[in-house]
């Protein structure tokens, strides 16, 4: 039997990409799932069910931090904890810094940064209680090096990061541990826009865009799977990542190390 098994998780922005990913292989573990996100949510709870466990869904929007304590405290009351949290909800918007639509920008923020603030806001003094606790924010590359227009994205990244040191500094002398995850080019709907986009822009196949686009900054001409995403998180929720405390992860193919 799993160490985490029983355990509870909410993953936000599960319902598609490395957030269902995520959510899978925490089921895989025997753990317990609360998910959210504005995917096909039949279809991804399906899949996450299918390993056996409890799983349920809450439609917070996460750029409002009312919705936001709500669904913590629905987690704790439906499952009666919340063991691990995966602030994984993002958004993208690619604009010139002059260019960037204001609305734009204070989306990105709220959803990809403060987001993650409120929900381990909420989930800290029950985490505390029980002197055990996961925190995981998925940040990005971007979380470590900047690109052009894309400022709200990687100024968001940058500071799920800053906020990750804090909280595990918070919280060093407790069973509760904070670390980020911070990706290359994975795969993902928010991916495979970007993929359409630039196919179309450059009037070339589907195929031949995904290249170009992971070639330019990935070492390893290399998607990350989000399976691969997946299994860090069982990871760092497991006992031998207890002392693994602050940590900005990038799992990227070699992007940063260049």
């Amino acid at each position: 039997m799993s160490f985490l098994s029983g355990k509870i998780a909410l993953v936000t922005g599960s319902t598609s990409g490395i957030g269902l990913a995520i959510a899978k292989a925490l089921a895989q573990q025997g753990v317990h799932v609360m998910m959210n996100g504005f995917g096909e949510k039949e279809a991804a709870l399906a899949e996450v069910k299918a390993h056996g466990v409890d799983v349920d869904y809450h439609g917070a929007d996460m750029s409002k931090p009312k919705e936001i304590e709500d669904l913590i405290l629905t987690v704790e009351k439906r499952f009666g904890a919340l063991d691990i949290l995966v602030n994984n909800a993002g958004i993208q918007h690619v604009d010139k810094i002059e260019d960037f639509p204001v609305e734009k920008w204070e989306a990105v923020i709220a959803i990809n940064l403060s987001s993650a603030f409120y929900a381990s806001h909420y989930a800290l003094p029950a985490m505390k209680k029980r002197n055990w606790g996961r925190i995981i924010n998925i940040a990005s590359v971007h979380g470590l090096v900047g690109s052009a227009e894309k400022s709200a994205y990687v100024a968001a990244k940058h500071g799920i990061i800053g906020l990750t040191k804090v909280t595990a500094l918070e919280n060093a002398r407790t069973g509760i541990t904070c670390n980020a995850i911070c990706p290359g080019w994975v795969l993902t709907p928010l991916v495979q826009k970007q993929v359409d986009a630039r196919a179309e822009r450059e009037h070339i196949s589907n195929e031949a865009a995904k290249i170009a686009l992971v070639s330019e900054k990935q070492p390893s001409g290399e998607f990350v799977k989000p399976e691969q995403l997946g299994a860090l998180a069982v990871f760092l929720c497991g006992p031998d990542a207890s002392e693994v405390r602050g940590a900005a992860w990038n799992m990227d193919g070699g992007w940063v190390a260049q």
